[in-house]
C-alpha cells in the first residue's frame, strides 16, 4: 500500500502538471484577493472607494468624474517594502497584530505541543513536547535569515526574492524632528517588524503540525534537518505563491485568508508522506497505543481554539469589521465541527469521546481558515458540519482501509480538513465580505499545486536525509522510548 500511495503522488505529479497549464489562462479567473492584508493593500486608503458604495446620482456626476481623474493620476500601489513616516501608522491595527502575534505563537508552544503530547504514548510525551519548541527556535532563525524575504518580497511567480535577507533594510528610525520605519506593502498600517513576526508565527506552527504524523519514531537530528530545509525550500514558495500579490496562485485568484493551503494543507500532505516513507511504528495494529493522557490533549486543544482567532482573525492585518466577522465565523464553524465529529463518533462508535471532540474542533478551525474572511455564517455552518464529519471518516476509516499510520492523524485533520475548507471557500464565498468571488475551479487549483508541490518535494527530502544520516530509530530504541533514548529523560 506503502508503494501505492508513493507511486500516485509522483503520478499525480505530471497529471496536475498538465491540469495547473490548462488552469493558468482560466478567463474567468476573479481578481486576484488572497493576500493576508486585503483590508490595505495602498498606503493612502482614501486612493480606493469600495466596491459596493452605491452608484451615484446625476448630481454628483462632475465629482465623481473628478474623483475617477484623481485616482487615475495617483500613484501605483506600492508593490514591495517601503519607508513611511511613524505618523502613517494606526495604533490600533498595530495593538490589534501584536496581539494576534502572541495568540499564534501560543498555539504552538504551548498549544500544540500539549495538544500532540496528551496523545502519544507516555514514554513518548517529552520527545513530542520538544519537537514543538525545537521547531519554533529552528524556525525563527530562519525565518530571520532567508524565509521571510523568499515569501513577503516580490521575486518570481514561485519564489520571493533577497532584499529582506537577515532582515536588511527593515528598520525603525527615530529622528528629532521625525521618526521614520519600514512597513510591509502587505501591511502598510502597522510596522514591518510587527508584520514579520506574525507571518513568523504561520511558519513555526506549520512544520510543527507536521511532527503529529510521525510522532514515535524519528530521529530528533533527522527532523531538524528536515524541517529546517522543508521551511525554505516549501513553505517560503508556497506561502509566495497564495500570498504575495505577484505570485502565481494570487494573481490567479485563489483565495485564501489565513493559510488553509498554505498552512494545513502543505503540512497534511507533507505528514502523510513522513508516515509512508517511515513506515508504520513498531506494532502498529497488534499493540495499544492508546493516548496517554487526554487533558493534556484537552487542554492543549482550547489553547488552539483561543489562539486561533489571532491567526484568522489577525489575518485582516486591521482592528476592523472584517476580522471581527473572520472570528465570528471561526467560533461558528469550530463549534458546529466538534459537534459534528462528536455526534458522527456517537452513532458510530456507541458513545462520544473527549478525544474526538477535541480532534473534531480542531477539524473545524482548519477547514474555516481559508474561508473565515471570505464567507458568511451560513458559509461558516456547513464547513463546519462537513469538516467534523469528514474528518472523521478520514481519521477512522480511511486511515484503516488503506493501511497508513498517521500516528496523531496530521493528514485526517489537517490535510482533509484544508481541502474541504479550500474547497467549500470558493462555493460559498461572499463578495460583500471578501471582495472577490469564489471559483471551485481555481480552488481546486491551489489545493492541486500545493498537494503536488509539497508532496513530491517532501518524498525528494526524505529520502536524501535517510541516505545521508537516517530517519528512524531502530526497533529497540523504539520499544525503549524516546525520552530515554533521544533526551535522557522520562515523565515518573
Amino acid at each position: 500500500m506503502r508503494k501505492l500511495l508513493m507511486s500516485l503522488l509522483m503520478a499525480g505529479s505530471l497529471l496536475a502538471g498538465g491540469v495547473g497549464a490548462a488552469l493558468a489562462d482560466d478567463a474567468s479567473a476573479p481578481a486576484a484577493a488572497s493576500a493576508p492584508a486585503t483590508t490595505a493593500s495602498a498606503p493612502d486608503a482614501s486612493a480606493a472607494a469600495p466596491a459596493s458604495a452605491p452608484a451615484a446620482d446625476a448630481a454628483s456626476a462632475p465629482a465623481a468624474a473628478e474623483a475617477s481623474a484623481a485616482a487615475a493620476a495617483a500613484p501605483a500601489a506600492p508593490t514591495a517594502p517601503f519607508s513611511v513616516d511613524s505618523s502613517k501608522i494606526n495604533s490600533g491595527d498595530t495593538a490589534w497584530m501584536l496581539t494576534s502575534t502572541a495568540l499564534v505563537l501560543f498555539m504552538t508552544i504551548p498549544g500544540l505541543a500539549l495538544f500532540y503530547g496528551g496523545m502519544v504514548r507516555k514514554k513518548n510525551v517529552l520527545a513530542t513536547l520538544m519537537q514543538s519548541f525545537a521547531i519554533t527556535c529552528v524556525v525563527t532563525v530562519i525565518w530571520t535569515v532567508v524565509g521571510y524575504s523568499l515569501a513577503f518580497t516580490p521575486g518570481g511567480s514561485f519564489i520571493g526574492g533577497f532584499s529582506r535577507v537577515f532582515l536588511e533594510g527593515m528598520n525603525y528610525i527615530k529622528g528629532d524632528k521625525a521618526t521614520t520605519l519600514t512597513v510591509s506593502h502587505l501591511a502598510p498600517t502597522i510596522p514591518e517588524t510587527v508584520y514579520f513576526v506574525y507571518q513568523m508565527t504561520f511558519a513555526i506552527i506549520t512544520p510543527a503540525l507536521i511532527t503529529g504524523a510521525f510522532a514515535d519514531r524519528m530521529k530528533f537530528s533527522a527532523m531538524l534537518v528536515f524541517m529546517s530545509l522543508w521551511s525554505i525550500i516549501v513553505y517560503s514558495p508556497i506561502a509566495h505563491m497564495v500570498w504575495e500579490p505577484t505570485g502565481w496562485l494570487a494573481s490567479a485568484g485563489i483565495l485564501d485568508f489565513a493559510g488553509g493551503t498554505v498552512v494545513h494543507i502543505n503540512a497534511g500532505i507533507a505528514g502523510l508522506v513522513c508516515c509512508l516513507v517511515l513506515g508504520k511504528r513498531v506494532g502498529y495494529g497488534r499493540e495499544v497505543m492508546a493516548p496517554h493522557n487526554l487533558v493534556l490533549t484537552l487542554v492543549g486543544a482550547a489553547m488552539l481554539w483561543v489562539g486561533w482567532f489571532g491567526f484568522n482573525a489577525g489575518s485582516a492585518v486591521a482592528a476592523d469589521g472584517r476580522a471581527g466577522f473572520a472570528m465570528l465565523t471561526t467560533q461558528v464553524a469550530t463549534a458546529c465541527a466538534a459537534l459534528g465529529w462528536m455526534f458522527a463518533e456517537w452513532i458510530a462508535k456507541g458513545k462520544p469521546s473527549v478525544l474526538g471532540i477535541a480532534s473534531g474542533a480542531v477539524a473545524g478551525l482548519v477547514a474555516v481558515t481559508p474561508a473565515s474572511g471570505f464567507v458568511g455564517v451560513l458559509g461558516a455552518i456547513v464547513i463546519g458540519v462537513v469538516a467534523g464529519v469528514v474528518c472523521f471518516w478520514s481519521a477512522t476509516w480511511l486511515k484503516g482501509k488503506l493501511g497508513y499510520d498517521d500516528s496523531l492523524d496530521a493528514f485526517g485533520v489537517h490535510g482533509i480538513g484544508g481541502i474541504i475548507g479550500a474547497i467549500l471557500t470558493g462555493v460559498f464565498a461572499v463578495k460583500d465580505i471578501g471582495g472577490a468571488d469564489g471559483s471551485v475551479v481555481l480552488q481546486i487549483k491551489g489545493v492541486l499545486t500545493t498537494l503536488i508541490y509539497s508532496g513530491v518535494v517532501s518524498f525528494v527530502l526524505l529520502k536524501v536525509i535517510d541516505m545521508v544520516m537516517g530517519l528512524r530509530v531502530t526497533e529497540e530504541e523504539e520499544r525503549e522510548g524516546l525520552d530515554v533514548i533521544l533526551h535522557g529523560e522520562r515523565v515518573e
